[in-house]
């Protein structure tokens, strides 16, 4: 019979705040990351990049750098078999083009790969570098979307029969959605009003602290193992097996800590270059991005511009949405259909109406490759959403706050649309079973102040207030997975093996605090392991703000298992039913004060009962809950120069039962701080020959402590129902709705709308000036 912890006792071990597993090896510098590594006899790695956005690589000759002593090998396309694959990380089938191979004859950007040379150090594979001589036939570079799309002479993906290119490389259109609830064209004939708006989003960077870095070597039985800064070990393996032409079983990965992610290492990034070359030499082989590669060669988000069209009646009623994307992927499309899909599916369902369309068409490029970025397309959407519902509340002439009162998803409606889009295919209705959004808003405008005008702190500048909600999901529906096993050990311990990746948010951690509410111990007394394909069940990996959710489900159901064995256990022993038999604090208690301390419960089953509690549980839901975020910005313009000043942000955040409150408040204060770049400072700087201007931190300015304002964050606790003790997902919902807040606030400030960001004091300025001609 199961026995519901929930119900057993109070929770002693979710909500709180215990020490995160890794902070004291964090805090002494142990050597954790895979930058630590240096196995004996390894090699350095280094990549050579095409100067060149579009071209083919004719030939490549590499005798003079194979000449300098110290080079060990050099590789390129024609020495490499070509087998087409993604590199996104996504469950299998990927829902992302088969448009790339390990070492491409036609490169596509600047900074694609051309070739990659190992040597004994790292300074001679960088001079080695500029010792291959390559020839290119140098073809048309496309990198404007309007062009790509328009031009089918210039085809960046033209090979036969490309798998899941939208339109099978006879156009540049690496995807399309196109997707209708109702009919958007007559509801709008309808509506009292119709506002169209267009909406501009850059190309940004995720600037983890920790840059892509990966080791390999052969161990002692043969087999290749990748120890690599990952958000998906077990994905990594499935596409390596597939390119290298290996079984699943000859390859290891492992995953050590990871000093960010972001999205941006849900990838295979650089692992199979390292594999190929620890194949080919027989040795370890390591290679690590400078900051430079980072901005030119990783992945940054998807530059989109949007067009938002809503109908609506005098009173406030929204009646029909309309959202059109157009997206530029860059050279290959990873993450292409998924990310613009999220952009809606995550979005619109806010303000629910009986008439929805959203169009997607995202464009291949020659520009840097876009990919998974924290948010995962619902920023874009949200900006120009939020943007637009104040834009709306102009025209009508209502109060901004209350017509998205009056709008928003409320407990127990449906999610239309989410039915429409899936993974890559066909969703599953969403049904709103738990939210604290109005809450949420109600603490946030109390916080913030709002419709209380603060007085500017000087004359040149005004003073303005923005809102914006925001909701994203859990773990995506239907298809994302993990499973954990659980181990009793003599002494009453407990082994904790988890497939889910821990990438400095502190997933360990939180799964540990769920293991031990379940089994009613101490956290202290779980032993985690996590990320090791060899030693750790399978997990889809950290990204859809799945871990707490989906891999903490696995781990419930784990720790579930252990604790019904041992109610048999102590019921056999005591001569009482499994339902008399209580667990809590450490103890075991049953009828007639009967007791035993977990240490000694798990004695007796070892050696006496000679029975091992352990259990292995998989979890895949077909719910992904919304977390909700109602956020404010309080800022200041000086209207002379354009500068804006943000002073305040609060953030209201709904994520059902926060399992370790502090780490949520980091995760959400980390979000608005990325989001804070994202709104008034970053973009990664693309001319029209593909190049990119400002590939360093000197050029590509990111927010700092110095660009913090005061920060209030709020936890809005709920009780999702189909959550691990109620919890949802905190991690991505509250980089969302930064930017319009704060945009919708310089409005308010100053009476002019920035339709593109960042919101750099030129273009702030430039609006102001127009607007007073």
């Amino acid at each position: 019979m199961t026995h519901d912890r929930q119900q057993d006792a109070p929770r002693t071990e979710v909500g709180r705040n215990v020490t995160k597993i890794d902070a004291f090896k964090l805090a002494r510098g142990e050597p954790v990351f895979t930058d630590d590594i240096h196995p004996p006899g390894m090699l350095w790695a280094k990549v050579l990049g095409s100067p060149h956005a579009h071209a083919r690589v004719l030939e490549v000759d590499a005798t003079r750098a194979l000449a300098l002593p110290g080079v060990v090998d050099v590789a390129w396309h024609a020495q490499v078999k070509a087998i087409p694959h993604t590199r996104a990380g996504q469950s299998h089938p990927e829902p992302s083009p088969w448009d790339t191979v390990i070492l491409p004859p036609k490169v596509r950007f600047i900074g694609d790969r051309v070739a990659v040379v190992v040597a004994e150090t790292l300074e001679v594979a960088e001079r080695a570098l500029g010792l291959i001589d390559v020839r290119y036939e140098v073809l048309p570079a496309l990198t404007d979307m309007d062009e790509a799309l328009a031009r089918t002479d210039v085809l960046i993906h033209e090979d036969p029969d490309p798998r899941g290119i939208a339109e099978g490389g006879r156009t540049n259109v690496a995807a399309r959605i196109d997707k209708q609830v109702g009919d958007v064209e007559a509801a709008l004939k309808s509506c009292d009003h119709v506002v169209e708006r267009t909406y501009w989003l850059p190309r940004v960077q995720a600037s983890h602290i920790e840059p892509h870095v990966a080791i390999s070597w052969l161990d002692e039985d043969g087999r290749l193992v990748v120890k690599t800064s990952t958000q998906v070990p077990f994905h990594l393996r499935r596409i390596l097996a597939r390119i290298l032409e290996l079984k699943e079983a000859d390859i290891r990965v492992i995953k050590p800590r990871v000093g960010g992610g972001f999205g941006d290492k849900q990838e295979m990034v650089m692992e199979d270059l390292v594999a190929l070359m620890t194949l080919r030499t027989r040795r370890p082989v390591r290679l690590e991005f400078t900051r430079e590669e980072e901005l030119i060669c990783a992945r940054v988000r998807h530059p989109q511009r949007i067009v938002m069209t809503t109908g609506v009646m005098n009173d406030g009623t929204i009646v029909a949405n309309r959202m059109r994307v157009t997206a530029d992927t860059g050279a290959y499309g990873s993450h292409a259909l998924t990310v613009q899909g999220n952009t809606g599916q995550k979005v619109l369902p806010m303000y629910p109406c009986a008439h929805i369309h959203f169009q997607v068409t995202c464009l291949y490029t020659n520009n840097p490759i876009s990919g998974a970025f924290r948010g995962y397309g619902a920023p874009q959407g949200c900006f120009a959403l939020e943007c637009h519902i104040d834009e709306v509340a102009k025209v009508l002439g209502h109060d901004r706050l209350e017509l998205r009162r009056k709008n928003h998803i409320r407990l127990g409606d449906t999610d239309p649309l989410s039915a429409k889009l899936g993974e890559g295919k066909e969703g599953l209705v969403r049904v709103i079973r738990s939210t604290g959004l109005e809450k949420a808003i109600e603490l946030g405008c109390e916080a913030i102040g709002w419709g209380q005008r603060q007085e500017p702190t000087a004359p040149h500048l005004s003073r303005g207030l923005g809102m914006a909600l925001a909701m994203q999901g859990s773990g995506i529906a239907g298809v994302d997975w993990g499973a954990a096993t659980v181990k009793l050990n003599e002494d009453g311990s407990v082994n904790l093996a988890v497939g889910a990746t821990d990438i400095g948010q502190g997933s360990d951690t939180v799964l540990a605090q769920i293991c031990a509410e379940e089994l009613g111990i101490r956290y202290e007394d779980v032993r985690v392991l996590s990320s090791d394909t060899d030693l750790t069940p399978f997990d889809v990996g950290a990204y859809a703000s799945s871990t707490t959710y989906v891999s903490g489900g696995a781990v419930q159901k784990a720790a579930r298992a252990v604790r019904e064995q041992l109610a048999a256990i102590a019921a056999g022993r005591w001569e009482c039913t499994t339902t008399d038999v209580r667990f809590g604090e450490g103890q075991v208690s049953g009828p007639g004060g009967k007791a035993w301390t977990m240490a000694e419960l798990a004695s007796h089953a070892l050696y006496q009962a000679k029975v091992q509690p352990m259990a292995t549980a998989s979890h895949l839901s077909n719910e992904s809950p919304p977390p909700f975020a109602a956020q404010f910005a309080d800022v200041e313009v000086d209207r002379e120069t354009g500068e804006v000043f943000l002073r305040r942000f609060v953030s209201a955040v709904d994520c059902g039962t926060p399992v370790h409150p502090d780490l949520v408040l980091g995760q959400i204060e980390g979000a608005v701080a990325q989001a804070i770049g994202y709104g008034l400072f970053e973009e990664v700087i693309v001319d029209a020959a593909g190049r990119v201007r400002n590939p360093n931190f000197l050029d590509y300015k990111i927010a700092s402590a110095l660009d913090m304002p005061e920060m209030i964050t709020i936890l809005v606790p709920t009780e999702e129902p189909s959550g691990p003790f109620g919890a949802k997902a905190a991690g991505e919902v509250p980089i969302d709705g930064p930017a319009p807040a704060i945009v919708n606030a310089i409005c308010d400030a100053v009476g002019v709308r920035i339709y593109r960001i960042p919101a750099t004091p030129e273009r702030v300025w430039r609006q102001i000036k127009e607007a007073g001609e």
